[in-house]
């Protein structure tokens, strides 16, 4: 099996950036020669917004990971690297699921130190308390929505009416919904409402 490798990525957001990929470029080859890495490749987006959700050789870089091919990766910055703190946190997770380490030189932060994961936990857990919140958001205003009497969800578009007269009549559930002009699964579930309240 072959030797697996050591990948590093960097990114510009617009082609006029070339100085600044090559700049990035240099620094990571820099920090190979200095901890003696000499089995890696470069991945390398020019002219691509860090708001883009497919990069290309990100996306190839990626492959190689989910290949288990890569031991460890190296960014020049958070930022050339991840589109949002989702998706670094998403990315670190995947990392850390296939025993890859990460690096980030600007932030001077390596997965597989102390420092380095006690810092991933802490973004994870605040990640985790901000996902919490919007959801207690949601559900208040849930809350609040049916207190005042409003109808959740999306508008009834069935005639309720027509179904049950017809319902009344023997007729199948397929023929109802045409007849209804909804779908049978609507029928279904219009019959299954009335049963349920009067029996509740």
């Amino acid at each position: 099996m072959s030797q697996k490798l050591t990948v590093l990525y960097c990114r510009t957001s617009t082609s006029m950036q070339s100085t600044g990929l090559e700049a990035q470029e240099r620094a990571l080859i820099e920090y190979c020669r200095i901890k003696g890495i000499t089995n890696y490749k470069i991945f390398k987006d020019e002219g691509v917004s860090g708001s883009k959700a497919s990069r290309p050789s990100l996306d190839a870089m990626m492959e190689l990971v989910r290949a288990n091919r890569v031991s460890s990766v190296i960014v020049y910055s958070f930022s050339r690297f991840a589109r949002s703190t989702r998706h670094l946190l998403d990315a670190l997770e995947e990392f850390r699921s296939r025993n890859v380490a990460f690096t980030s030189m600007s932030e001077n932060i390596q997965t597989d130190s102390a420092i380095g994961l006690a810092l991933f936990t802490i973004i994870s857990a605040i990640s985790q308390l901000e996902r919490e919140l919007v959801s207690e958001r949601v559900k208040n205003g849930l809350k609040n929505a049916k207190a005042k009497g409003r109808k959740l969800g999306r508008p009834k578009k069935r005639n309720s009416d027509l179904i049950l007269e017809l319902h009344t009549q023997g007729m199948s559930h397929r023929k109802i919904a045409k007849l209804a002009k909804c779908s049978t699964w609507s029928v279904f579930e219009e019959l299954k409402s009335r049963l349920e309240s009067k029996t509740a």
